[in-house]
């Protein structure tokens, strides 16, 4: 068996979906494992055909007939988004979709509580906001740390009992961290809307009917399920979320997410249930980088963001879609992160001809960054050109280093805007191979460079 695992390696938005497509296509892959992330995923295709869906909980290969979608241990399910998105594939045509999905029984559940809460925190935060999509995802994962005899579990949507009593415990929880934190955060919580949660008595039994199609459709299963689907499979795409200068341990705190979007869930897995399988790192980015949310993006310019077409627009919990031009130290850093990528895939090359120069940074200037000591650098003729923080550095030093990055200071350089160019400088600055790149949202537009596949 051979296993693709798709990395984002910038802050998300890097094509993900796109290539799950495509190689579940190319490969002839029956089956997509998401191995990270949650419901807040957005990854978006379109098929041959010009039906488009951007897909949240089901693997973007869904609209492939025959391909399957497991989440496993690692995703964070929002159940009654799940069931709306399958609804919503059915209606574009796709009749299995819940058919061709399982869900890991130790997949944990985001509750209607911890999404209120969520969206109540980042209210309370103003100005300061994360840059959270307003899910629950990062409230699931932190009370499953510390109260996992109360954090809900997909197995759990089998047994109503149980179910019910875990959401009443959530439910108290959560209001009253929500009541202390609005207080240190001087929130009036009379205008939060989604304080109305904790108020409403039969929500718990509303929601629980809601979702009940989980249980009739038979979609929570043993890993057992996902071990018997790999030996079937000859080929089987890892697709991945967030991106690795979001992950939870090596992003900039605090706008990252709870997950972990390194290869480390997939590789556990493929060891656990498939040793033996070849494993291919695919490394994903855009030509330019791209940002979702608050957070620090040293090559941020306005130029690009006339010249992107743009499935993911302006939210109200992220905000609006921001874009610099080719950050190589944050790239080079997020290879560090993930350890190795066998390729690379570089996504919107359609946006290169539309450039007069293709720019693009290879250090900054701010020469503090180097004296930060929650960092190992990299320092030539005055300009730092790689940084690695220190392994196990405490949140409030991270949040630190993330302010010091946010003054930082590029220097830009730029080449000719045509595709060749353009791949010399990415393969030179990176010390990686480009393997795949695309020119468009469909499969079609993307091509392969070498034989890697």
């Amino acid at each position: 068996m051979r296993a693709y695992i798709i990395l984002d390696l910038g802050f998300g938005d890097a094509g993900k979906g796109l290539l799950t497509d495509f190689l579940a296509r190319h490969l002839e892959a029956d089956l997509v494992v998401r191995y990270n992330g949650g419901a807040q995923a957005g990854h978006n295709v379109i098929a041959p055909d010009g039906r488009q869906h951007t897909f949240s909980q089901f693997g973007s290969g869904t609209f492939i007939p025959q391909v399957k979608t497991y989440l496993s241990k690692y995703v964070v399910i929002d159940p009654l988004a799940l069931l709306v998105e399958g609804d919503t594939l059915e209606g574009e045509g796709v009749r299995d979709a819940f058919a061709r999905l399982r869900v890991s029984d130790q997949a944990l559940v985001i509750t209607p509580f911890q999404r209120a809460a969520n969206r109540i925190r980042e209210l309370a935060r103003g100005a300061n906001r994360h840059g959270s999509c307003g899910i629950g995802v990062g409230e699931t994962f932190e009370d499953a740390l510390t109260h996992p005899e109360i954090c809900i579990r997909a197995g759990d949507l089998n047994h109503p009992s149980l179910l019910r009593r875990k959401s009443l415990a959530i439910r108290d929880l959560k209001r009253d961290q929500i009541i202390s934190f609005c207080k240190e955060h001087s929130y009036n919580l009379a205008h939060a809307r989604e304080f109305e949660a904790f108020e409403k008595d039969d929500l718990i039994d509303d929601w629980i009917r809601a979702i009940t199609r989980i249980s009739e459709f038979g979609m929570v299963v043993p890993d057992s399920v996902l071990e018997g689907w790999l030996r079937e499979t000859d080929n089987v795409i890892f697709e991945g979320a967030q991106g690795a200068l979001l992950d939870a341990e090596a992003g900039f705190h605090p706008h990252t997410t709870w997950s972990n979007c390194t290869a480390a869930n997939a590789i556990e897995l493929i060891n656990d249930l498939a040793p033996g399988a070849q494993v291919q790192r695919v490394g994903v980015t855009r030509c330019y980088a791209v940002r979702h949310g608050a957070g620090p993006l040293p090559t941020e310019t306005e130029s690009l963001a006339r010249l992107v077409s743009e499935h993911n627009q302006h939210n109200e919990w992220q905000g609006a879609v921001r874009y610099g031009w080719f950050d190589a130290v944050l790239m080079r850093y997020a290879l560090s992160v993930i350890g190795r990528v066998d390729t690379l895939a570089v996504t919107h090359m359609d946006i290169i001809p539309r450039l007069d120069r293709w720019k693009y940074c290879q250090s900054y200037q701010e020469p503090y960054l180097s004296e930060d000591m929650s960092v190992n650098s990299t320092v030539s003729s005055g300009l730092l050109t790689d940084f690695h923080p220190h392994p196990g550095l405490s949140l409030t030093k991270r949040a630190a280093f993330t302010q010091t990055l946010s003054k930082a200071v590029p220097v830009m350089n730029s080449c000719s805007a045509d595709e060749e160019s353009v791949m010399q400088e990415i393969e030179r600055m990176t010390g990686q191979q480009i393997g795949m790149l695309s020119y468009g949202p469909k499969a079609e537009n993307v091509r392969i460079l070498n034989p890697f596949l």
